[in-house]
């Protein structure tokens, strides 16, 4: 068992109170504070490492990434459009009332639910009916064959109907309820949230009796909380901090290549990405090989389209446009006066800024006058989704669906049926609608090399590279990262 340490309050650490990290309080220091505990609101990583240990979902990946029972012990398919899933007899909430089908039933309906509005509704409305048949069976009905359906499941919460209708969505943000493995204690604004352990939890338990999600937004306080033991875990550590870990006598660096990926969004419905010759000089300009040589310590991976090898419906063979600077000032010159507007970079700080200021700088040197405009987490997601006119010039973004699969990755960002998309292009609608229902996996992939294709011609989109999650951990913590970025506290253990 590993020993407590006494209370520390490091120079750098940036919350307002001491944190003990020990053997009875486990603490991770994330880039930012959560902007939902509500599991069927965001869906950003600074929340769902967090409301993931709140939530159970119906079934989740295991750390080899295999789709496995949770809440559902089995399924069905009873027909290509209906699927019944088995539930656990004995879950309950935090509240101590029973988890049963009505609750699924619910969970579904809400998300999918238009005036709900919850950005995660393009990943989920391919379900059109969830029925009940018992308290601990439930058939959920699809808008055709929906071969992602599992896949998509892996990160539907459930969430309690009775609280929710009792409370409103407002009052049950501020105070979840759920059945997982963590319970919500307390959200000190800015600060931290503190989970306590479930101890009547019918799946395997937490090993901590207190876990503290702080708010740390600058990485080097977060790498310098790990290394004091002010902190257990930290995320969104960049390769320069990951590399100091290496010669730590308190603390190591872990790494995984992620279904995550970085990309430039361009908005083809604003000046002066209206006109394609700025479009294509952007992707010309951007160095991305070097980026990650002289940047990113060489462990990422460049790519050309909006998935990654982690993903079904990634497509071998796909290229990008080559970096070519001097093309890119050419283009720039020929588009005319659209080469000389001023252009405002959005980004938020889970991005790592080191690489928001080289690709300013390698578009400042073909000649685009850019700036960065740097605004918090939350605002950043409320104005990506603003549509295609509002929406950011250009910006600086990552993407991940969580569920591994090309329809939860595409559909989100490129049909005009979803909250994320600034384009409308009827023969991509069309391809992602066909792909979400074709049970023959080769169909499937053949219509996501069409659309891939057709995003590399007309650049809504530069993708840059596949990420990888860079986490500092105590040596006492046996961590495994996985490739959805997952943080299940309950598969996190000390060790000698």
């Amino acid at each position: 068992m590993r020993k407590s340490f006494p209370w520390l309050i490091a120079a750098a650490i940036a919350v307002a109170t001491p944190a003990i990290a020990g053997a009875d309080r486990f603490v991770v220091d994330l880039a930012a504070e959560p902007s939902t505990l509500d599991p069927q609101l965001q869906w950003n990583p600074d929340s769902y490492y967090v409301y993931r240990n709140i939530f159970d979902n119906l079934v989740t990946r295991d750390d080899k990434g295999e789709i496995v029972p949770q809440l559902a012990t089995a399924w069905r398919n009873v027909s290509d459009t209906e699927v019944v899933f088995a539930l656990r007899p004995d879950v309950t909430f935090h509240d101590g009332s029973k988890l049963t089908a009505d609750d699924v039933a619910f969970s579904i309906e809400r998300v999918t639910d238009k005036s709900f509005a919850s950005p995660q509704r393009g990943q989920f409305n391919k379900i059109v009916q969830a029925v009940p048949l018992s308290p601990t069976e439930i058939k959920l009905i699809t808008d055709g064959p929906y071969p992602a359906l599992l896949a998509q499941l892996v990160k539907l919460s459930i969430v309690p109907k009775k609280v929710i209708e009792a409370v409103g969505k407002d009052a049950f943000n501020l105070k979840p309820v759920g059945s997982g493995p963590y319970k919500f204690e307390a959200w000190q604004r800015g600060v931290a949230v503190t989970l306590s352990r479930n101890d009547t939890y019918w799946g395997t338990k937490g090993p901590f009796p207190v876990a503290l999600f702080r708010a740390v937004p600058d990485s080097a306080t977060r790498l310098a909380n790990l290394q004091a033991g002010a902190s257990d875990l930290v995320v969104g550590l960049d390769s320069d901090q990951l590399a100091q870990l290496k010669s730590s006598q308190r603390a190591k660096p872990l790494t995984t290549l992620t279904e995550r990926l970085a990309y430039l969004r361009l908005n083809p419905n604003r000046a002066p990405f209206d006109n394609p010759k700025i479009r294509e000089a952007i992707a010309r300009a951007v160095d991305k090989q070097g980026i990650i040589d002289g940047i990113l310590g060489g462990q990422e991976k460049p790519i050309a389209q909006m998935l990654t090898p982690a993903h079904f419906g990634w497509a071998e063979g796909i290229a990008g446009l080559a970096y070519d600077p001097a093309r890119a000032k050419v283009l720039i010159a020929e588009a005319g006066s659209a080469g000389k507007a001023a252009i405002s970079l959005t980004t938020a700080p889970f991005f790592d800024q080191r690489v928001v200021q080289a690709i300013q700088q390698q578009l400042r040197d073909v000649g685009l006058d850019v700036s960065i405009e740097l605004i918090d987490t939350p605002s950043f997601l409320q104005r990506t989704q603003r549509g295609p006119v509002e929406a950011p010039v250009l910006a600086i973004s990552r993407s991940s669906c969580a569920c591994q699969d090309a329809d939860g990755a595409l559909y989100e960002l490129f049909h005009a049926g979803s909250g994320w998309t600034i384009v409308e292009n009827k023969e991509v609608d069309g391809l992602l609608d066909r792909a979400r229902s074709a049970l023959d996996p080769a169909a499937r992939l053949a219509d996501y090399r069409k659309v891939h294709e057709i995003i590399a011609t007309s650049l809504p989109v530069v993708p840059l590279y596949q990420t990888v999650a860079g986490y500092g951990a105590a040596k006492s913590v046996q961590f495994t990262p996985t490739p959805n970025e997952s943080l299940f506290l309950n598969r996190i253990r000390w060790i000698d």
